[in-house]
């Protein structure tokens, strides 16, 4: 009151500080996140009976699906550059543990920790959080003890993660989506038949997506080396019919 009182001796005004509640801050953070990804298209990723495959409805030639190392891959949705700069620090982050270990200790888990620690101090501390949501995946291994098994990790716009087994989906309409595919995905199915499925999936009920308009990518457990490889429009389409 003293205070106010002299502000009015003095013939001016007191400024009272602008304050909001951390909750409603948080949740300002979330809807403004949730907002920016629900208008990138969704992407999928399927466990076949080879490894997994990644689809994205993506009629850009930028890429929204990348190799990470050696049995790893990545996909991101949303603000195009914020979830292209977590692809390359993914990339120098397995570079790094592949070169100060060994290869075989490159893994999604410790990755997709990295995201998630990263991507919450983002939404916590800064004013904007990122507007991107990302999906690391890798391929098990027969050759190597406790890696046999593919996983599938998402990280969401607040460093929350999460493990998923047979599929996972990010952006867009992901709730109708996920939906789908609880219905009509069967584990150990081939390539073919899971792709269909993953792009009726993404098509949400509408019409096909044509084959020059999807990115498909596979992690391939029988391919040499690397099990990254990247199809072309033709090779979709062949798989579509």
């Amino acid at each position: 009151r003293r205070a106010r009182a002299a502000a009015r001796r003095r013939g001016g005004l007191m400024s009272i500080p602008f304050y909001v509640s951390p909750e409603q801050l948080m949740q300002d953070k979330a809807d403004f996140a949730r907002k920016g990804i629900a208008r990138g298209k969704s992407i999928v990723a399927l466990e076949y009976d080879k490894g997994i495959v990644l689809l994205a409805e993506n009629p850009s030639s930028l890429s929204k699906i990348g190799e990470i190392y050696d049995r790893l891959a990545f996909a991101g949705v949303g603000k195009f550059s914020e979830f292209d700069q977590l692809r390359k620090i993914g990339v120098r982050f397995c570079d790094v543990r592949g070169y100060a270990y060994s290869r075989e200790d490159v893994r999604a888990k410790a990755l997709a920790n990295a995201y998630s620690q990263a991507i919450g101090d983002v939404f916590t501390q800064q004013m904007k959080p990122l507007e991107a949501e990302v999906i690391v995946a890798e391929v098990g291994d027969p050759h190597l003890l406790g890696q046999e098994k593919n996983t599938l990790y998402r990280v969401q716009f607040d460093g929350s993660i999460s493990d998923h087994r047979g599929f996972c989906g990010i952006g867009g309409t992901v709730e109708q989506l996920e939906i789908y595919l609880k219905e009509h995905y069967r584990a150990g199915q081939p390539l073919g038949e899971v792709v269909r499925v993953g792009v009726a999936a993404l098509s949400n009920g509408g019409n096909r997506i044509a084959a020059e308009r999807l990115e498909m990518c596979t992690l391939d457990r029988e391919r040499p080396g690397r099990k990254f490889r990247r199809a072309s429009a033709d090779e979709v389409a062949a798989i579509l019919g």
